[in-house]
């Protein structure tokens, strides 16, 4: 990562913080257009990215593309946001076989979860946003670059 020059950190005490914590996330990497996820199965890594594609002014409801890979979102401007799964890649030639080099030079809204499979196959400008959840179900959401 570039040197981390950049870091925030967030505490959702429940999912109904998580539009301002997105709005936040948006305004503190404003250039940026690759976020990756980390985080356990289950610690609301969708949710967070949900709440961030209404932000964006997404069209639809994002919902999970573990199955599909990548869902492409549209938001009421036009623009083109996608959201990858990478639990079910297994290999180099999986991720060359959706185009990913395509959809992360695209310059659109990438947001990557799951990254851990595939960080060694992106270049070092992204954010790494990083949810952990503690004894009393709060999540610590963290950002950097």
């Amino acid at each position: 990562m570039a040197n981390n020059k950049i870091r925030h950190s967030w505490v959702a005490e429940s999912e109904d913080d998580l539009p301002s914590i997105a709005g936040q996330l948006l305004e503190n990497f404003p250039e940026e257009r690759l976020f990756c996820f980390y985080g356990a199965m289950g610690v609301g890594k969708t949710t967070f990215i949900k709440q961030i594609c209404k932000k964006l002014d997404v069209e639809t409801t994002a919902i999970s593309p573990t199955f599909s890979i990548i869902n492409e979102y549209i938001t009421k401007q036009g623009d083109v946001v996608y959201h990858f799964d990478f639990y079910r890649i297994e290999s180099a030639e999986d991720l060359y076989q959706i185009g990913f080099e395509d959809y992360i030079y695209s310059g659109k809204y990438c947001f990557m979860e799951w990254t851990e499979k595939i960080e060694q196959y992106l270049h070092d400008d992204f954010v790494r946003i990083s949810i952990t959840e503690d004894t009393e179900h709060k999540r610590k959401i963290t950002a950097e670059i």
